[in-house]
Order: structure tokens, then C-alpha cells, then sequence
């Protein structure tokens, strides 16, 4: 039930998203739905791998590369997701940011509410 309700969770910031950025373009919910199915898809599979590839690169730039590695998981689920369109690497940078920042808080304020 967790994870649904982070799938949800997920689809309805990214989806609030795509009317605050406008590089950012969904045709409806259900795009954001299974834009949030593909994304736990990537994060479980190719990101891990990009972490290690690019763990050099993360201890140069001080962490700061893993936010480039995001922006490029999310340019990977545009490609898997037709109904969705980011306009370029710099607003899939800004939307990884905000994604992982608005659901984090929104995770957090759901399961604080469980305790």
C-alpha cells in the first residue's frame, strides 16, 4: 500500500509540476501515472547503475553529480513515456530538483501522520 500511495503521490507533483515549469508537458493524469510507474521502474534499475559509473564524477563535484544523474533518469522516462515532453536537459535538471523536493516533503507530512 506504501508504494502505491508513492506512485500517487509522485503523478500528482509531477503532474502540479507541469503547470509550474513550462518545459514540462504531460497530456493528462494518467501520463503522469505511468510516468511515476516508469520512473520507480528507473530508479530500481538504470540509476544504480549510473551512480556507479558516475561515482568518480560524484566525489569530484562533492554529491553534486547525482543531481545531474536524476536529470538524466527523468530524459530517460521521457523517452518511455510518449504522452510526456521535457523540453531539454536543463528543465529536466529543474524538474528533477523540484520533483525530489516536493515529494519529499509531501512523503514526510503523509507518514508523519502513521506514528
Amino acid at each position: 500500500m506504501n508504494l502505491l500511495i508513492r506512485l500517487l503521490v509522485t503523478a500528482v507533483v509531477a503532474y502540479f509540476l507541469a503547470y509550474v515549469l513550462p518545459g514540462i508537458h504531460f497530456d493528462g493524469f494518467g501520463a503522469a501515472i505511468i510516468f511515476a510507474i516508469v520512473l520507480g521502474i528507473l530508479n530500481l534499475i538504470v540509476t544504480p547503475i549510473l551512480k556507479v559509473l558516475g561515482f568518480p564524477l560524484t566525489i569530484i563535484t562533492l554529491g553534486l553529480f547525482s543531481l545531474v544523474i536524476n536529470a538524466m533518469v527523468i530524459l530517460i522516462a521521457d523517452y518511455f513515456v510518449d504522452s510526456m515532453n521535457v523540453d531539454g536537459f536543463l528543465w529536466a535538471f529543474i524538474f528533477s530538483i523540484a520533483l525530489s523536493l516536493i515529494t519529499s516533503f509531501v512523503s514526510s507530512a503523509l507518514t508523519r501522520g502513521d506514528n
